[in-house]
C-alpha cells in the first residue's frame, strides 16, 4: 500500500508573518533547529524562507537583517502538496522543481506540516548516509 505524505511529514510547521525581519527568522531556525520557516500573512502561506535564504538572498546582497522582511526575499507561492498524497507523488515534485522540502496544506489552505528530502529518505531507504543524517539530533 503506498504511504501517505501526511504519515511521514513533520507536523505543527514553524512559520513567521511575512513582516518579520530577517534577523528573526534566523533566531526561530535556530531555537526550532531548522533550515526553514513558512511565510505566512493572516494565516495562509505565502511562502518560504530557508537558511541559505537568508545567506544568499540576504546577507550576500548586503540587506539589513534587522529591517529587510522575509516577504522581501522568500520563495512566493512554494510548491505545495496534501496529507492524502502519496509520498511518490511527493518525491516525484521534489524532483521536478528541484526542492528539498514541500509545505503540506489541506484542500482549504490550512497548513499541517512540512515534508521534507530528509522525511522522504528515512522512509525510502532508512539504512542510507543520508537517512542516517536526517535521522540524527541536530547540534546546538
Amino acid at each position: 500500500m503506498t504511504r501517505r505524505v501526511h504519515e511521514v511529514m513533520t507536523e505543527k510547521p514553524v512559520t513567521v508573518e511575512k513582516l518579520t525581519s530577517l534577523a528573526e527568522a534566523a533566531r526561530v531556525m535556530r531555537d526550532a533547529s531548522i533550515g526553514d520557516v513558512l511565510v505566512v500573512d493572516e494565516g495562509r502561506l505565502r511562502g518560504i524562507v530557508t537558511d541559505r535564504d537568508l545567506v544568499i538572498r540576504g546577507m550576500a546582497d548586503n540587506r539589513d537583517p534587522g529591517e529587510t522582511t522575509v516577504h522581501a526575499i522568500c520563495t512566493a507561492d512554494p510548491v505545495t502538496v496534501r496529507p492524502d498524497d502519496g509520498v511518490d507523488q511527493a518525491m516525484d515534485l521534489m524532483r521536478r522543481h528541484a526542492l528539498r522540502r514541500l509545505p503540506v496544506q489541506t484542500e482549504d489552505g490550512e497548513l499541517v506540516g512540512v515534508v521534507t528530502l530528509g522525511d522522504l529518505t528515512v522512509e525510502r531507504d532508512p539504512g542510507s548516509a543520508l537517512a542516517a543524517i536526517a535521522a540524527a539530533e541536530p547540534d546546538t
